[in-house]
């Protein structure tokens, strides 16, 4: 916990040098200069840690996306730039730092009754994520007994579950401290049609929203000699490729093992096979198309097992349900030891 508020305080007053610095000097070049350093220190911030979930939950939120925003930042663009009036010193904090990203257009205010039930329904459903994550920490105890594709399966379920309440939980911490309305994180990524709606419009929504800005529509740009019809695909694979170099970064933070380049590979493949799938689509032009349920099962098959084959392995490499199980055990400990400290006192004082 030591390390760990160091560490913060650390990114707030680097984010407070940023936020003074934009009122000094224009947005350009000479402000990006200026925010190098900020740069430099986010990304050696997760080295200051220990504890699996503090790196994980650090290197994700400020190695990747906050370095991502800053830079956005320093040229007039992204979450921090895109409002009508400046953010002020908190809000440009929470912004900074967190998974959240402020809506651009007010929705209409939601009737008691609709806004009731939207809360019922997301109480219901983090109320049986976190069962359900519950449930697979008991099961890893039998972990031995399990075929190794089924004990990968959980992992895929308890990565997006776990990722799902984390995000969640920092949007409502931010949304019940400034009342700002945030855009939602996920959006029924079990629900997704094809690989292009999956990575674009359904899974870490915030993710999505950071790489478009500063990789996809860049390279765009670039490429455009080659035309709007084939100027995305660079995009594609280079956004993917940056992806999978973060998330190669993400698990050398966590496990300090020189990287075997198979997530590499698991965006690369995703790459390939969304392009492959949107030339398709381009070529049929929507004559022909699967039933929506088979094209959900092939969608979240294919993602799922691929995973499986490239992506998880690395959780098992760097031994990181094993510590995370063991994190969790250790705060169990010490609430043990606590409550049973203030029975004892409250026994000698009565």
């Amino acid at each position: 916990m030591v390390s760990f508020i160091e560490a913060w305080s650390l990114v707030m007053v680097s984010l407070c040098y940023t936020f003074y610095i934009a009122k000094l000097v224009p947005k350009g070049i000479n402000r990006l200069i200026l925010i190098i350093p900020v740069l430099f220190i986010f990304f050696i911030v997760p080295f200051l840690l220990s504890s699996i979930h503090f790196i994980g939950i650090t290197a994700f939120f400020i190695t990747w996306l906050a370095n991502f925003k800053i830079i956005l930042f320093a040229l007039g663009l992204g979450p921090l730039s895109s409002n009508p009036r400046p953010l002020s010193l908190p809000i440009f904090l929470a912004v900074s730092c967190l998974p959240i990203k402020i809506q651009r257009s007010p929705r209409p205010p939601p009737t008691s009754h609709s806004h009731g039930v939207r809360s019922r329904e997301g109480l219901l459903k983090y109320t049986i994520m976190v069962a359900l994550v519950v449930l697979f920490i008991k099961v890893y105890d039998y972990k031995t007994n399990l075929p190794d594709k089924a004990l990968l399966t959980l992992y895929a379920i308890h990565t997006w579950f776990t990722l799902e309440l984390v995000l969640a939980a920092a949007a409502a911490l931010v949304r019940t401290m400034s009342g700002l309305e945030l855009e939602p994180q996920f959006n029924k990524p079990y629900l997704a049609t094809s690989l292009q709606d999956f990575w674009g419009r359904r899974w870490n929504l915030m993710v999505t929203g950071i790489l478009r800005p500063t990789v996809y529509e860049p390279i765009v740009h670039v490429f455009s000699f080659l035309g709007p019809d084939r100027s995305w695909v660079p995009a594609v694979y280079v956004t993917f490729i940056v992806s999978g170099l973060m998330h190669e970064l993400m698990f050398f933070y966590m496990g300090r093992l020189r990287p075997d380049w198979k997530v590499m590979w698991f965006f690369l493949v995703q790459a390939f096979c969304t392009t492959v799938e949107v030339m398709i689509k381009k070529t049929v032009n929507n004559r022909w198309t699967f039933p929506t349920w088979i094209s959900r099962v092939l969608t979240i098959g294919f993602v799922i097992g691929t995973a499986k084959w490239l992506f998880l392995p690395a959780f098992i490499q760097c031994n990181i349900f094993e510590r995370g199980i063991g994190e969790y055990a250790a705060i169990g400990e010490v609430a043990t030891r606590i409550k049973k400290s203030m029975i004892t006192s409250l026994y000698y004082t009565t």
